[in-house]
C-alpha cells in the first residue's frame, strides 16, 4: 500500500487522434501531491480513491469521441469508489471516514460542473459533497465503482425505452461487458426470457449466473444467430434488442427481432470511429426496420439525465435499494494497479474480461 502525501494521477492534456492512440498517447501517468484544502470549496469533499472502474467512455473521451468532451488537462475515470479524508466547512452530509461512490453524472469528466477535471484515476479526487452516495455496505470498493454507469445504462435502456414486460424475450448484445451483464441481470429481474450473445464461449459461461436463459455464442465479421434465437423462441423471434455493439451485429440482430420488437441503441462499441462520421459509419438497413414493423429507440442515459434530471430518480433510487440488498452485485473481472493504466485500459478495449475492470490507485505496482 502506498502511504504519506503523494499518489499518482493519470492526465490527459491533449485529445488524441484515436481512442487506440489516446491509450497510448495522451493519458499520462504522473506524481499527485494531496489537493490543499486552501484550495478546494466549503461544499466539496476530498476522496482517497481505492478502485476506479475503467469504463468504455473513458476510453473514447481520450479523443473526443464521446458527447461529453470534458476540456484538459483532465484526469479521466468517470466512476470510483473510496474514502472521504477531508471536508469542506459548509458539508453537512457526509462524515470524514465515510465509505463512498462517486456519482459520475454529477463529477468527474461525465459531469458539467467545475469538477470535470477530477476523475477517478488517482490517488484522490475532489467532488461536490452531493455528488458522492454512501458505499451499498454488502459491496466491496470495486463492485461500487462498478455500480451506477452499468446498471443506470441497462434501467434506461430497458425500462424507459424498451418498457420490458414479464415474459417477454430479451436479446442482449455485448452480454460479457460491462453493459450487457447489467442489462443481462435487469432484464431477468424484469420478468424477461433473456438471451446472451457473446463471441467467447468461455466468457459467456460466466454470463448465466446473472440471469441469462439462453448463451449463443457469436463469432467473426458476420455474426450469426438470428435462426437459433428464432428456434428458441418457436420462430416469432425477440421482443427486445439491447445493442451496445453497432455494425453487424445489429443487422444480424434485426433479423432476430419479433414483428413489432423494440430495437434499442445503447452504443457503438464495435464502430468507435463512428462518431466522426467516418468510413465506420453505424447504419441499419430501413428495410427490415419497415417490414418488421420496428420501434428503434436510441438510449442515452447520461445525455437524458443533463437534458430533464427529474428521468433520473426512479432508476437510481431502485439501484441502490437492490445493491443496499445485496440483490445487485456489479461483476468485476479483472484488478491492476493504477502504475498499469495502460495495460488496463488496452484489456478494456480488447473485451479480455468479462463484466469491469478496475484499477487500485493504493496497490503497489507488482499486485494485480
Amino acid at each position: 500500500m502506498t502511504s504519506g502525501s503523494t499518489g499518482l494521477c493519470a492526465v490527459v492534456r491533449a485529445l488524441a487522434t484515436s481512442p487506440l492512440a489516446g491509450i497510448d498517447d495522451a493519458v499520462e501517468l504522473e506524481p499527485q501531491p494531496r489537493p490543499d484544502p486552501a484550495d478546494l470549496a466549503a461544499d466539496d469533499v476530498l476522496v482517497e480513491v481505492h478502485a476506479a472502474n475503467v469504463g468504455w467512455v473513458d476510453l473514447l473521451m481520450t479523443s473526443g469521441q464521446y458527447q461529453h468532451v470534458p476540456e484538459p488537462p483532465y484526469t479521466p475515470g468517470l466512476e470510483y469508489a473510496g474514502v472521504v479524508v477531508w471536508r469542506g466547512a459548509a458539508v453537512t452530509s457526509v462524515e470524514v471516514g465515510a465509505r463512498v461512490i462517486a456519482d459520475g453524472l454529477r463529477t468527474g469528466p461525465r459531469s458539467l460542473g467545475d469538477h470535470r477535471r477530477w476523475g477517478g484515476f488517482a490517488r484522490w479526487a475532489v467532488a461536490p459533497a452531493d455528488a458522492v452516495l454512501p458505499l451499498p455496505a454488502p459491496l466491496s470498493f470495486d463492485e461500487g465503482a462498478c455500480l451506477l454507469g452499468g446498471s443506470e445504462t441497462a434501467y434506461h435502456a430497458l425500462v424507459h425505452r424498451a418498457r420490458v414486460q414479464p415474459g417477454e424475450t430479451v436479446l442482449v448484445l455485448g452480454a460479457t461487458g460491462s453493459t450487457g451483464l447489467a442489462a443481462v441481470a435487469l432484464a431477468k429481474r424484469l420478468g424477461a426470457t433473456v438471451i446472451a450473445v457473446g463471441r467467447s464461449v468461455a466468457k459467456l459461461a460466466k454470463v448465466g449466473a446473472y440471469g441469462a436463459d439462453h448463451l449463443l455464442q457469436s463469432a467473426g465479421d458476420t455474426p450469426r444467430f438470428a435462426a437459433e434465437v428464432k428456434r428458441l423462441t418457436e420462430g416469432r423471434g425477440a421482443d427486445v434488442i439491447y445493442d451496445p455493439l453497432g455494425g453487424a451485429a445489429s443487422i444480424e440482430a434485426l433479423r432476430a427481432a419479433a414483428f413489432g420488437a423494440r430495437f434499442v441503441v445503447v452504443g457503438w462499441s464495435s464502430t468507435p470511429q463512428a462518431a466522426r462520421g467516418g468510413r465506420e459509419a453505424n447504419v441499419l438497413p430501413t428495410n427490415l426496420i419497415l417490414m418488421k414493423g420496428l420501434d428503434v429507440l436510441g438510449s442515452p442515459a447520461a445525455i437524458s439525465v443533463h437534458r430533464d434530471p427529474s428521468v433520473r430518480s426512479e432508476r437510481l433510487a431502485s439501484i441502490l435499494a437492490w445493491a443496499n440488498a445485496g440483490e445487485l452485485r456489479p461483476h468485476v473481472g479483472a484488478t491492476f494497479p493504477l502504475s498499469a493504466l495502460p495495460a488496463a485500459m488496452h484489456a478494456k478495449w480488447a473485451g479480455a474480461h468479462v463484466g469491469n475492470i478496475v484499477v487500485h490507485p493504493l496497490a503497489a505496482a507488482d499486485d494485480t
